[in-house]
């Protein structure tokens, strides 16, 4: 107990330290620190020029985390993401030798990953799911912790390739990040506009978060919130006049380990009802897919997702 109080407290001090150099956007940082404690990937959708790519930045400076940045356009090949086999002289003879790519880093941002197009996207699918990287018939391993964070523009916008669900199955959340309100934007445009920009310190290092990871992991889960959380996704392939698909197995899997997470920063030793159903809008939004009778008429995945969960409800406090 006691160890879990001193890592909680100093997660706090790290969730603060990144808020230091991210005007608002509260809930956004809650959500990509749930992720990193859960030792997954997160996709932020947004507009452009919205501190997506200050975010991550931040993140690496406090967390001590090497890395890398792919700008994803639609000329970027597969190689240029995972590395290639170079060729190398040696002395007398020729020989290959593995050049890393980008995605050897312990935070990867994939920025505009929705840019490219699905073959170099689908390159990312093996580093997020497995931490290795297969080139010709060798494969290597990525160093822990290990997390991509993809930014994609909406898809009404031009020049953009819709994520394939395999690939966004991949994601733990899908994070919408809004526009910024007008106290937070004129603290944003005071923040970049001739102040003085805040210095970011380093307070934890990859073997510390590791620990923290193992110790969330342990955080027992009842028997009623268990099934509450395995209902929840199974009741995505009932019949439902706006889903035209459920989520995968990945999604139950998704709601386990952050509601562990969100429980951990909550300060308890249990997972509760409230914690799951407040992680299932970023772990089931991009895993519900809507019929077109949802897209014509407007209805959104996290109001469908709202009405399972008072769906659910019902059944909880009946």
């Amino acid at each position: 107990m006691a160890e879990l109080e001193l890592y909680q407290q100093k997660i706090m001090e790290c969730e603060q330290e990144i808020g230091k150099g991210i005007i608002g956007q509260r809930d956004i940082i809650r959500q990509v620190m749930l992720v990193m404690l859960s030792g997954g990937n997160v996709l932020l959708e947004g507009m452009p020029g919205l501190g997506k790519t200050m975010l991550v930045r931040t993140i690496g400076q406090v967390f001590s985390l090497s890395f890398k940045r792919i700008q994803f356009t639609p000329d970027l090949m597969p190689s240029d993401v995972t590395g290639t086999d170079i060729m190398v002289k040696e002395e007398s003879r020729s020989s290959f030798r593995f050049q890393p790519g980008p995605v050897f880093a312990n935070l990867v941002l994939a920025d505009e990953i929705n840019r490219a197009t699905p073959k170099t996207q689908s390159a990312l699918l093996e580093a997020m799911q497995e931490h290795t990287v297969t080139v010709g018939n060798e494969s290597h391993r990525l160093d822990e912790p290990f997390m991509v964070l993809a930014t994609q523009n909406p898809i009404e916008q031009e020049g953009t390739y819709p994520l394939p669900e395999a690939q966004l199955d991949r994601f733990l959340f899908k994070v919408l990040v809004q526009f910024p309100s007008k106290e937070e934007l004129r603290g944003i445009v005071g923040l970049t506009e001739g102040q003085q920009p805040p210095r970011i310190r380093s307070l934890m290092g990859g073997e510390e978060l590791l620990q923290i990871r193992e110790l969330i992991a342990r955080i027992p889960i009842a028997d009623a919130v268990m099934d509450y959380l395995l209902e929840l996704v199974m009741a995505t392939h009932e019949p439902h006049p706006f889903i035209r698909e459920g989520a995968s197995p990945r999604a139950a899997q998704a709601l386990i380990r952050t509601s562990r997470a969100r429980a951990f920063l909550e300060g308890r030793v249990n997972v509760s009802f409230e914690d799951v159903q407040h992680v299932a809008y970023p772990v089931l939004r991009h895993r519900v897919i809507l019929n077109f009778d949802a897209v014509s008429e407007g209805i959104s995945e996290d109001v469908v997702i709202r009405q399972l969960i008072e769906a659910k409800e019902k059944g909880i406090y009946a």
